[in-house]
């Protein structure tokens, strides 16, 4: 059993698929499993995965049969986990060196929390890396591990599933998988932070978020953005069957309405 399964989904990102992976498998700690699913891109993203399986035995290949979407890829991905903890990775993005090294610190300094909480940079094509502007929230400082009700500024990060490590039993255990559509992350991330009976926070950039010119999805113009609404609903029809994370729903209705202005003030 790995430490860490890291979970890769690739739908038309050959141009930095390579360096994605490079990234995970050149890890100092390298008590992994890479399990990397070909989401039936039709660029060489799967030619891309089956060559770096024939040269690493860690490299788990999955190809779909039919496209569907980011957050199917990942559960498919999961499906297929061994590891202690989950971690998701974007096929443009790349792990920092050392990365899951000091994650393996970090998470037994902590007691072996049900999700841990690290930090990103943006990555842009001149060079330039700009971290996380809300970084203090990822303070070490004080009791760890933690529930959300000690620390709930961490709803004010990026709502996303690649700025965190998942115990892989605690994810089974509830249940979590992502839905289909835009905004996959939404319902999957909320539920994640107010269900984890214990969290913890490192303090370290662990991802290079790249920030491409095209690709995007706040860059693309379809009604598929539509789905935010239906992600939101899912949000809080968690929230209906729980009357314990009640205490949730005014915080969440904040950040879903500043979500969606995010959205529609891109007019395009």
């Amino acid at each position: 059993m790995p430490r860490f399964s890291v979970i890769v989904p690739a739908y038309q990102v050959q141009a930095y698929l390579h360096e994605c992976l490079e990234s995970v498998l050149s890890q100092s700690y390298p008590d992994l499993e890479l399990i990397a699913v070909d989401d039936c891109s039709p660029d060489a993203c799967g030619a891309v995965i089956d060559e770096f399986a024939a040269r690493d035995p860690r490299v788990r290949v999955v190809h779909l049969p039919h496209n569907t979407g980011l957050g199917r890829a990942r559960n498919a991905g999961m499906e297929r986990a061994t590891g202690d903890y989950l971690v998701f990775l974007d096929g443009d993005d790349t792990l920092t060196p050392d990365a899951l090294l000091a994650l393996a610190d970090r998470l037994k300094e902590t007691g072996e929390p049900d999700v841990l909480v690290y930090d990103y940079a943006r990555t842009y094509w001149a060079g330039e890396a700009v971290r996380n502007r809300v970084a203090a929230e990822l303070t070490e400082r004080g009791p760890a591990p933690f529930r959300l009700t000690d620390r709930p500024g961490l709803l004010s990060l990026l709502m996303v599933a690649w700025n965190k490590a998942y115990r892989r039993e605690f994810v089974q255990r509830t249940g979590l998988t992502f839905p289909p559509g835009y905004y996959e992350d939404t319902p999957w991330t909320y539920p994640v932070l107010m269900t984890a009976e214990s969290i913890a926070t490192l303090d370290r950039v662990c991802v290079h978020y790249r920030q491409r010119r095209a690709g995007c999805i706040l860059r693309t113009t379809s009604d598929r953005h539509f789905d935010v609404f239906d992600q939101y609903d899912r949000v809080f029809a968690f929230l209906d069957g729980r009357p314990e994370l009640e205490r949730w729903r005014p915080v969440l209705f904040r950040r879903m309405v500043d979500h969606l202005v995010t959205v529609y003030t891109r007019r395009d």
